[in-house]
């Protein structure tokens, strides 16, 4: 009874105080505004960072969009070009040549004490 008794006290003083009424509406308001609301104020800071982070991603394709359309272009002028991606990426060759492909994978070999320990 005591906590319902101190929460009527505190309403009746906030509502008998003209100025503590403005002060409470207002520090109200300012939360709601702030940190409730769809369109608060910390919504408004997260979508600012988002619209940022996708400036820069924009940015960045559209670099690769250029780089590709040189490349496009250069395929599109020289035939040399053309023939060069396709022994590189895709391992073509004339009719009298041989094709080695070396990979830079470390392949350890095994040991004779591996061999042994299996038999």
């Amino acid at each position: 009874m005591k906590v319902i008794d101190n929460i009527k006290k505190y309403t009746l003083l906030i509502w008998k105080s003209q100025a503590l009424k403005y002060a409470v509406v207002c520090v109200a308001g300012v939360l709601i505004v702030g940190f409730l609301d769809e369109n608060s104020l910390w919504s408004h800071l997260k979508n600012r960072q988002r619209i940022e982070e996708l400036t820069e991603e924009k940015a960045r394709y559209n670099a690769v969009f250029e780089r590709d359309r040189a490349k496009i272009r250069e395929l599109e002028r020289d035939p040399k070009a053309m023939e060069k991606i396709a022994r590189e990426r895709y391992f073509m060759k004339a009719d009298d040549e041989d094709i080695f492909v070396l990979s830079d994978d470390e392949r350890h070999p095994k040991s004779v004490t591996d061999d042994a320990a299996a038999e």
